[in-house]
């Protein structure tokens, strides 16, 4: 099964600075204890698995190596910086998530 799998340092411009978060794309199939394995070998402080939605928005989860959290804002934003720059959600569009905490929205303001 080949899932897309990125390392983000979010709030930086320079490489190997800033907070480092994995995101991961899916589609259906990977389960919890497969998340886990893998936030667990990435070995950072947080992993942020995105799943589309048929309404365009995208179900978010969170793990750290150890075990789900609720929220994680640098992740947040990776994971939507990922989609932008993949071009999954159109760079002026927000990117919006379904998590455990409720609906967040991340949006554009030019670079950032």
């Amino acid at each position: 099964m080949f899932v897309p799998l990125y390392q983000v340092d979010a709030f930086t411009t320079t490489p190997f600075a800033g907070n480092p978060a994995a995101v991961c794309l899916l589609s259906d199939g990977p389960d919890a204890d497969w998340m886990q394995r893998v936030a667990s070998e990435m070995n950072l402080s947080e992993t942020a698995f995105l799943r589309p939605q048929d309404d365009g928005t995208y179900r978010l989860r969170w793990f750290t190596p150890t075990h789900e959290v609720d929220l994680c804002g640098h992740a947040t934003l990776a994971s939507a910086h990922v989609l932008w720059t993949e071009g999954m959600v159109a760079a002026g569009a927000p990117a919006r998530f379904d998590t455990a905490s409720g609906r967040l929205t991340a949006r554009r303001n030019d670079e950032w």
